[in-house]
């Protein structure tokens, strides 16, 4: 394990220690599920997603920026500009194309069924933030990999990127309470998570808005952003009007939920 790698495990787990603590203390929601079941299932599928990127994509995205790099491949090796500039462009670029793969995702009805797995967490708290299925996170990681080659973003906002992505999924889906005063005036720059629980609603014109995973600023430009849910943050339902209760526990329930599952009116595209 290198630096980079303890890096961003030590970043993730302090992240995921700080959310789980605030929630303790000052959760924004009551629960509706077994927490000790729901963290099994969400945890265990994130060491899986985890082991898979790494055996598929040898040397990870920082290793294909290198290369990138080396053979200056990529868009911001060849315009001049200063590394700071060009760190901050690649950043920015990243967060854009995830928000438009995320839109996708809810578009194409063959990557919805593999991105509702993500949605159907009955409650929503940190650990919802890694709660992915696997054929999603290697399209992820794939887009991301192309993504570094097209940009030829150096390996050093790669890193940042990743740590910010990691660190923002925890933070959004975290069940915290917080002032509404500072979240009204942090949802002009971040998504929070009042801002981004209205995504996890079972209304499907809540689903099919705030994109966004870092910066808000895509939904607001793009037409998809939703200030407030109908039924306000406690009295929205979270996860999938369709589906009922309890589903998706335990790994192998997770690991089979696309391929057995209707996929109900929320992709936009999706067949009925």
């Amino acid at each position: 394990m290198d630096s980079v790698d303890l890096v961003r495990i030590g970043s993730y787990l302090s992240v995921l220690g700080v959310m789980a603590t605030w929630e303790h203390v000052a959760p924004r929601r009551k629960l509706t599920e077994s927490k000790l079941r729901r963290w099994s299932g969400n945890l265990t599928i994130v060491i899986l997603n985890t082991v898979l990127a790494r055996l598929l994509f040898m040397g990870g995205i920082v290793a294909t920026a290198a290369m990138a790099q080396d053979h200056g491949w990529g868009i911001l090796n060849w315009v001049e500009g200063s590394a700071w500039f060009e760190l901050a462009v690649a950043i920015l670029a990243f967060d854009f194309i995830i928000y438009w793969q995320h839109q996708v995702f809810h578009s194409v009805p063959i990557l919805w069924r593999f991105h509702m797995l993500h949605h159907s967490d009955l409650d929503l708290d940190v650990s919802s933030g890694v709660r992915f299925h696997p054929v999603e996170i290697i399209i992820s990681t794939g887009v991301k990999a192309l993504s570094v080659l097209v940009l030829g973003a150096a390996p050093l906002a790669v890193v940042i990127f990743e740590i910010l992505l990691n660190s923002t999924s925890l933070f959004n889906h975290s069940n915290i309470q917080m002032p509404l005063s500072l979240d009204r005036v942090l949802r002009w720059f971040i998504v929070t998570p009042d801002m981004h629980r209205i995504h996890h609603s079972t209304d499907v014109r809540e689903t099919n808005s705030n994109y966004g995973f870092n910066v808000s600023w895509w939904d607001r430009l793009f037409g998809t952003y939703c200030p407030q849910p109908a039924l306000g943050q406690t009295g929205m339902e979270i996860g999938l009007e369709h589906l009922g209760s309890p589903i998706c526990l335990n790994l192998f329930m997770m690991l089979r939920f696309p391929f057995v599952t209707p996929l109900g009116n929320y992709a936009n595209r999706a067949e009925k």
